[in-house]
């Protein structure tokens, strides 16, 4: 087998405006259409504290392969991605590539990138 399926590696996030220091910022870490978007299919998650300006997260121990990151600011702290009584987030939501659309988030081919090596991307939130 190739080395390469062995290898282990970094995905480094670098969140751009972040509004306030309230609450954190959480990632969760995709790998497939069907599940993207879906609590049972986050493959990995993170989360640090949320600071004005730009905040870093570093998900470790990535096989390579494709992915997409979902984003959200969680001001109250309370763990979830709150949202209104249509079901709109009321907290800051961005994802890997895509943008949220009119009606409804980007599809899993429109967030995804490749990881072979430690990886870096730049989100704004």
């Amino acid at each position: 087998m190739p080395a390469w399926l062995f290898s282990q590696n970094t995905i480094s996030i670098h969140v751009h405006n972040v509004p306030s220091e309230d609450g954190k910022i959480n990632v969760a870490v995709y790998d497939s259409d069907e599940t993207f978007l879906k609590f049972e299919g986050v493959v990995k998650t993170g989360s640090t504290q949320a600071h004005k300006g730009v905040v870093d997260l570093k998900i470790e121990d990535m096989p390579a392969g494709e992915y997409a990151l979902a984003i959200f600011h969680d001001e109250n702290g309370n763990d979830e991605l709150d949202k209104n009584w249509l079901g709109i987030p009321t907290e800051k939501v961005a994802f890997s590539k895509g943008k949220m659309k009119t009606f409804g988030p980007p599809k899993y081919k429109e967030c995804v990138f490749s990881v072979n090596s430690d990886f870096e991307i730049d989100i704004e939130l």
